[in-house]
């Protein structure tokens, strides 16, 4: 019995507390708004939205004139507007305790800039762009291609955090420039050529191949021997002479052969070479 009634006291206070949560819940909502806060967080100094555009972008949800009751508010609609907006990469929107609407805005942050023909933006990780122009200028990556809706430079991307997570690699490239999903080149800041790694698979490989070109071939050829050096292909180093087609494999281990062999235009990397532990 007493069992039966500890039940029954407890499904009591159950039910009390869902009513008292949702009366002061609807009490709260029928108060009167206090006000809008909007922070704008803009650790970039990126200056791509500021809280009086903020404010002009949500007007349509409050008076005018007037005060405006809590459940007049929509804060759901007005993450979806203020989230669909190219300047924004996250907002959130809520009510607070004391009255206020509490509206967090983080600008949109850049991972690269795009030049696509004769149009130029910036896109965030999402892919998410925005024009770019004069009030706007973010010192990011920059990638150059004709793309397509099959072929974006969101795709890219993966290039782009392998380089920066490398220190000398991000001081050795300068853009990205994608003729196609399937060859990506490098334009690195030593002018006289350019490095093909294809497409974005296997990163850690191609650029071990590249880094073994660096150190082991060019300082013997020269940084202008070849205007072209290709790592899309799967254990090999392709280079191309300038002004001169050859196409011929020898091992990258007999570097001495390769001295003697001055018009040599493409270097394996047999499986047997022992790769270094130090990073490019």
């Amino acid at each position: 019995m007493k069992k039966v009634v500890r039940i029954i006291v407890s499904v009591v206070l159950l039910a009390y507390i869902a009513v008292a949560v949702s009366w002061s819940r609807n009490m709260a909502y029928d108060r009167l708004c206090n006000g809008i806060k909007i922070e704008v967080s803009d650790p970039d100094q990126s200056r791509f939205v500021t809280s009086k555009e903020v404010a002009n972008e949500i007007k349509s949800f409050t008076r005018s004139s007037g005060k405006v009751h809590l459940y007049e508010i929509n804060t759901d609609s007005i993450e979806r507007v203020l989230n669909s907006i190219d300047k924004i990469e996250h907002a959130t929107c809520k009510m607070l305790t004391n009255g206020y609407v509490q509206i967090d805005v983080m600008p949109m942050h850049p991972v690269a800039r795009v030049f696509d023909q004769g149009d130029s933006y910036y896109i965030n990780k999402d892919g998410k762009r925005i024009s770019a122009n004069a009030r706007y200028h973010v010192d990011c990556p920059v990638i150059s291609g004709t793309f397509t809706e099959s072929f974006t430079p969101q795709q890219i991307l993966p290039v782009v955090y392998h380089i920066e997570s490398d220190s000398v690699l991000t001081s050795l490239v300068t853009h990205i420039k994608a003729d196609g999903p399937n060859n990506v080149i490098l334009v690195p800041l030593i002018h006289g050529h350019v490095i093909n790694i294809g497409n974005v698979d296997n990163l850690n490989d191609k650029f071990y191949r590249l880094n073994r070109a660096y150190k082991e071939i060019l300082p013997v050829k020269g940084w202008n021997y070849y205007d072209t050096i290709s790592v899309k292909w799967n254990g090999q180093i392709v280079a191309t002479r300038r002004a001169k087609k050859l196409n011929e494999v020898i091992s990258a281990i007999d570097f001495e052969a390769e001295k003697e062999a001055p018009d040599i235009g493409t270097m394996m990397v047999g499986d047997t070479v022992a790769k270094p532990q130090n990073k490019f």
